[in-house]
This record gives C-alpha cells, structure tokens and sequence, in this order.
C-alpha cells in the first residue's frame, strides 16, 4: 500500500490505513487514501519507538513509574518527554509582553459582522477543513501535563450525601430554593414558592438497592444538574463498576424529557474522549443512565486542590497546561458534530483526567442541533449569549470552550456577572497583556455575533495548537530548532532587508475551492498571461479572486488587487484572505496604516498562524511602531524555525534603529547556522560590530571570527576583513606606548599590545596586522576586474606593508 506524508502540522509521520502512524490525523480529502470511521480511528494507538533503557525513574510530576521499553508503565509518557517546567524567558527572545508592546492596541480591518454591518447566527465552512484525530497524548508532543492518578471507585462513595443549601436551585425556574429562613435550615424537598416546581434534593438510591435487577448501589458520588450521580456494580457484567445517572425530580418534565431524548440517540455516541453510555433503566418510576465510571479528577477538582495547596489563593493552570487539555477533548466535540449533536454544557466539571488520558463526562445537556423542542441545560457564565433565542449550536459551543479556557488560565472574576457575556479587557488583565495570541484566541472563541467565532472545532484546534506552540516558546531560551508546517500559509523568504509584499509567506490554495483544478493549470511564469487566463475563469471563485489580487500586485498594480479583494469581501465578508492581500497591496503603496490595519484583523482571525505576525511586525517596523514590531519578531524568532531569520534580522534592524548595538548582535545570534540566512547574519553582525566597536579590539575580534566562521564570497570577505583590521591597527598604534611607527620601520622594533589578545586569527600586534591587512588588500586587488581600482588596492597593501632593512 502507498504511503504519503502526513498533513498536520509538525508531524512527521505517514498515512498508513487512512490515518497518521504517529499523530492519528485522518488523510486529506481527496488524497486517495483510505478512510474510517472517526471512532475506529480515534481508537487506535501510535506506535512507541523509543529506546530509552529500562528501569530509569519518570521524570513526569507525580508519578512513581519507572520507563519500560521506552514509556513509563504508570502513565504511559515516553523518557526524557519535556515537563511542564520549562526555562524562564530570554530577553532576547521577548520575555513578558505589555499592553504599550502588544499588538492588541493597533486598529483592526473591518472583517465578518463588522462588515456586513450586522450580526447574523448563520454558519461559514472551515478555511482549513474537516479532519478527524485520534486521540493524542496530553501536550501534542508540545509539552506535557502531570498525570492525574486513578481514583479507587469505592473510595469516591459520599458518606453523608447532601446538597449545600446554596447550591439548591429551581430545575424550573432557577429561584433559590430551600435554603434557611430565620435561622432554620432549609428543606431538601418541597416547592419552589416562586413557580411552584416540586423540588427534591435528597437521594432516591441507598446502597443496597438493585436497580433494574442488575445495577448494585454503592452509594452517590456526586450531584450534578440533573440530579444524584451514583455508583454500583453491574452484575451482569462482571461486576464492574458503573456510574447511575438520576434525575433532579422525576416529577420534572423536561428532566424526564432530557434523559429520555439521552436515550434514543446517545447509543450512537462512541468515542474514547467520550465517556461510553451503556444503559437507560428505570427504578420506582425514575429514570437513570447507566454509564461507563471514569475513575479520575475533573478539572474543576484539579483546580480546587491547586488553591488548597496555594494557601486558598486561586492558582490557575499554566496556559500550555490549559491549552493541553482543550486541545486533547477537541476531536470529541467535532465528532459529537458531526453526528449533528451539541454537546451545550461545557466547563472544568465535565472533563475528567485519568492518567494523561481525558474524557468528555454528563452526557445530560447534548441535544440535536436542530432539535427546537427539548430542555436546553448550561451553565450561568458559560453559555453563550444567544443561545436562549436561537438554541444550541456549534458557535454555541465553540463559545463555551472559550469561557473554560479562561477560567483554567485566570481567577476569571465577575464571569458570571460584570463579564457574564465579555471578556475583561487585556489592558487590566496581565494574562491577556502577557499572551496576546491566547487573547486572540479566546476574544475569537467568545465573539458577540456567532458567525464571528471559528467555523468548526476542527479550525480551532489548528489555531490552538499554535498558540501552545507559541506559548511554549516564549518560555524558553533560544531560537526554534523545530518547524511546523502551516495548512494556511507558506514560509518566508529569508532576507536581511526589510520584507516586501512578495516576500512574505504566500497564501495555500484552497483544495476545496470550486476551481482549484483550474487554477492549478494557469502559467506560474508569465503574470501578464495569468492574468488575461483569469479575466475568462470559469466562477469566480474566492481562489480565483484571491489569484487575480495576487498576479495583479505582480504586475504592480496595487490598485487593481484591492479591487479584487474589495469585491471577495462583498461576496463574503468573512474572507480574510481577502484582507491578507489587501495589507500585501497597503505595503506595495507603502500605506502602512493600512497595512497594520490590515495583518492585525488577519491575526485576529488566525491567532495561532506566525504569518500575520511577521507581517504586521514588518508594517510596524516601517509604520512607526518600532516596540510593537520588536515583539512581534521576538514571537516568531522563538517559535519556529522556519521563521527564525526574517524575524532576527528584523528584531537586529529595529534595535539598531534605537541605537542597541549590544541587542542588534544578540538578535543576529538567533539565527540559526542551519538556516540560508547564516552567512547574511554573520555579515550584519561584523557590520554591527564595527560600527559599535569604539576602539575595543574585544569586539573587533568578534567581528572578524564572525566573517571567519561562514562561507562567503572572496571579494565580500576581504572587504570586510580590510575594515575590521584597519580599526584593530588604528587602535594598536594609539595604544602602543610611544609614538606610532611609521612605514619603513625596521619590524623588530614594532610593539605589542597585550600580546595574548588577537583580532580573529591575527596577534593583535602591528606587524601581524600589517600583515594581514596587507594581504587582504592584494587578494582583493586580484579578484578586481577594473585597472584602476586594482592599482589603488596594490598601491595600499604597499603602504600598510612592514618595512624592513636590507
């Protein structure tokens, strides 16, 4: 069977039976490979290949494993995985961020609902497609979470169940209910006085009771929305454990409704992030599911036992933990999707840790997308805004794990009440100040209008692995080492000058688009030809409008392109490709308020890709804002290799430009020696050395070993070295003591300044200097075609010569 190339950025792995042998991605559309179903899929295991050798402790937090062939045998993480401790930031790589340096400040493109002039619940498709994943380990290979230890079953049994007073709400209308009055306290059961809905908050199973002749009660574990949560054995099935799901009242209509809908078409559901449904029984006319124990902590627990330990002070998930845990259950909730479900109640309570495995638990709030009729359960501070008038949806649900992703990262404060439907603005809010892409991120999960969010789970979690890769970076030391290719965009070139429009990484084709065939036939050579193949396209087509701004900017007609974009944005709003060649059209014009305007809406949209950023680091860099442009070139530095040497040439300009000879180098150190862009950056680096040597032959031997340590053409070395060593001279004769010696000096009686010290190869002393300066100046005269310019160089290496007596 052939193979191909795996897809998902970062992954090295291939298509083997339709899905990746390492990260478990499905194959692209239409790439010819086989396919399967998303719970096969999501099923199987990547192989182990490590060789580690056995018996070798964990290095994981909290775990007492040791490695055997290869992977620890208590929770499974391979030797020597990176632990979620990691370096602190290098200033050189950026270090923390502020609000004054943070791209958040610049204004934005108008894009989608801003455009349009109006909000609408209405769905786009996903720019980067659907693609089923299996399930991956905790960290995508990016960093790595603390196992969560099993939890024993029988040890989870509540001894004395109750619910605190309050807790007790309404099922119905939400008004608190039994609760103390006048120093009583409050009823477990009842009615509600406000609507008059019988209320019970008092176990209906005790342990003992045999539910539906085969479910043995241990006792309840824990009460949820719907009611008591309980543990028993199932006796038919050698009894092993299962969790009993009741009702919150059986009198309550749309709780009876909610657990007989769960029964119809929850069956279906089967996933391994997805906690397994087994049964529906009834038990003295109440309903109960009867689902698989997930013996683990949930978030929420996990959280909980963090502020324990902090002393009762809130102490959130570091962020690369956070996004860890979303990124992992994701393909859950594009499965539920698929299959038409939402799954509406999200929030730290409902994803349980086992091990460095998760699952997606109470079931009880999913519901058919198009389903109007039945009860819609969430949280206050959770659930999107609109969902009261449009019912659930996939935006809706996009929404709630946004909401999460704040609550795991910050003591989110007033998220039910002053920020119920907002976010706290990232000028207060040190997490947002500190992480603009994970801002980004979440202000796009959370928009207002839903067709503003991501389009699909499966967008989201491309973005949300950039920004871990992002946030991982930035708390390390040195350049990215590692690249990950993007579905969205191309590299960049690598270049020591700024930038230009056609420099910057190109924008992927579509291969859903109606006429990606035929665009994929025109002439990739001759713009003119292109361009009149394009006037008699087929349909007009996003690619094809984005193809014609392209070629049009190719054929230096930025107006012509912003034509084209102008018109994609008509046709759909929300295109920000479109907006992404129209800031490439503001740069071709130099318009760089434009041009930032333009790469922050697209970064907006796509907070996970480095493109944007790159960009609107280049616009800043030429549009006045020179702090912006540095943090921005400092993100893509660290984060990726590919990145690496556009950005540290630019991080070198922008301190140059401020006079920061020190940081200019530091930048230029970043790249790395595997890069194109090397030998360039050992070039700026002796030029930067030089200018800012001040006579300190220490820095004139840096600039020289630079020039010295890379391949680069004769003549540019030579030109380089003459300049270095006519500094290191000037700076030996001044320091020599006495007087300078003239040309024509006998050699012996020359004088050595700290003779230990060199310049590059040469002993800082002046007859080595004369030397070599005298032999760089003939072998550029060599390599000189012109008479008269190899006449001076001659007539100089004679003047430098040392002199001796005949």
């Amino acid at each position: 069977m052939s193979t191909q190339a795996c897809t998902q950025p970062g992954c090295s792995g291939t298509i083997q039976d339709g899905y990746c042998d390492v990260c478990g991605m499905a194959a692209a559309p239409g790439s010819g490979a086989p396919s399967a179903t998303p719970a096969a899929a999501a099923g199987a295991a990547a192989p182990r290949t490590s060789t580690a050798a056995n018996g070798t402790p964990c290095a994981q937090p909290g775990c007492s494993g040791t490695i055997l062939d290869g992977y620890c045998d208590v929770c499974g993480s391979p030797a020597g995985a990176p632990t979620a401790a990691v370096a602190e930031a290098d200033p050189v790589t950026g270090g923390t961020a502020s609000v004054a340096t943070s791209a958040s400040r610049i204004q934005s493109a108008a894009i989608g609902s801003a455009r349009a002039g109006g909000g609408t619940s209405g769905t786009r498709p996903s720019r980067a497609g659907s693609q089923r994943m299996r399930a991956a380990r905790l960290g995508a290979g990016l960093t790595s979470v603390p196992p969560a230890p099993a939890v024993d079953a029988a040890k989870s049994v509540i001894k004395d169940p109750s619910v605190p007073e309050d807790k007790r709400t309404c099922s119905k209308c939400g008004n608190p209910v039994g609760r103390a009055v006048a120093g009583k306290p409050g009823r477990s059961e009842g009615f509600c006085p406000k609507c008059g809905q019988e209320f019970s908050f008092t176990p209906k199973l005790q342990p003992g009771d045999l539910v539906a002749g085969q479910y043995e009660v241990a006792g309840a574990i824990a009460h949820g929305g719907l009611g008591w949560i309980y543990l028993a054995r199932d006796k038919n099935v050698s009894d092993r454990w299962v969790v009993l799901k009741g009702l919150l009242n059986s009198g309550d209509p749309d709780a009876l409704a909610a657990a007989i809908a769960e029964q119809q078409f929850l069956a279906q559901v089967e996933h391994p992030l997805i906690v397994e449904i087994y049964n529906f029984v009834t038990h003295e006319g109440a309903g109960y599911i009867v689902m698989e124990f997930v013996g683990g902590k949930s978030l929420k627990q996990i959280l909980k036992a963090r502020m324990r330990a902090n002393g009762g002070a809130y102490d959130p998930l570091p962020v690369d933990q956070a996004l860890a845990y979303l990124i992992e259950v994701l393909p859950a909730f594009q499965y539920l999707h698929d299959l038409g479900l939402v799954y509406c109640d999200f929030k730290p309570d409902n994803l349980i840790q086992v091990g460095d495995a998760v699952k997606l638990i109470d079931l009880g709030g999913v519901r058919r997308i198009d389903d109007d009729d039945s009860a819609i359960f969430g949280t206050v501070g959770y659930q999107a805004p609109e969902v009261a008038a449009v019912g659930p949806t996939v935006a809706s649900d996009i929404y709630t794990i946004g909401r999460t992703l704040v609550v795991l990262c910050m003591e989110f404060r007033g998220y039910q009440g002053t920020y119920l439907e907002t976010l706290p603005p990232p000028e207060t809010t040190p997490l947002f100040a500190e992480h603009d892409s994970l801002y980004r991120l979440v202000a796009k999960c959370c928009a207002p209008d839903p067709a503003d969010r991501f389009a699909s789970v499966d967008e989201l979690r491309t973005q949300m692995l950039g920004v871990l890769r992002e946030t991982v970076a930035r708390r390390t030391t040195g350049t990215a080492l590692t690249s990950a290719a993007s579905v969205l965009f191309d590299a960049p070139t690598v270049s020591s000058s700024a930038l230009t429009w056609a420099q910057l990484p190109g924008l992927r084709p579509d291969p859903t688009d109606p006429q990606h065939s035929w665009l994929s036939s025109l002439s990739d050579t001759d713009p003119a030809q292109r361009m009149k193949d394009l006037q008699s396209a087929p349909e007009e087509s996003a690619d094809v409008l984005l193809t014609r701004a392209r070629t049009a900017l190719e054929l230096g007609d930025p107006q012509a392109a912003r034509a084209a974009t102008a018109r994609l944005l008509t046709l759909d709003p929300w295109e920000w490709r479109a907006l992404w060649v129209d800031g490439l059209a503001a740069m071709h014009q130099q318009d760089w308020e434009t041009a930032k305007a333009s790469f922050n809406a697209v970064y907006q949209q796509v907070p996970g890709e480095l493109a944007p950023k790159l960009a609107l680091a280049v616009a800043c860099e030429n549009g006045g804002l020179p702090d912006v442009a540095e943090g921005l070139y400092a993100t893509c530095v660290a984060t990726d290799a590919a990145y690496a040497a556009p950005a540290a040439f630019g991080l070198a300009r922008v301190r140059t430009g401020r006079g920061d000879g020190s940081g200019a180098v530091a930048a230029l150190d970043l790249v790395p020696s595997t890069s194109r862009g090397y030998p360039e950056s050992r070039q700026l680096r002796a030029e930067v050395l030089l200018r800012s040597s001040k006579g300190d032959l220490a820095v004139l031997d840096q600039a020289l070993r630079s020039i010295e340590s890379v391949r680069m053409d004769p003549s540019d070395r030579a030109r380089y070295t003459i300049r270095i060593l006519e500094h290191a001279l000037a700076v030996v004769s001044k320091t020599a003591p006495g007087s300078a010696p003239r040309p024509g000096t006998p050699s012996g009686s020359t004088r050595t300044v700290r003779g230990a010290l060199k310049v590059g190869s040469y002993e800082a002393t002046e007859p080595a200097l004369r030397t070599a300066l005298e032999a760089a100046y003939r072998a550029l005269a060599r390599d000189t075609p012109e008479l008269k310019e190899r006449v001076r160089l001659v007539n100089e290496a004679n003047a430098v010569r040392n002199w001796t007596l005949v």
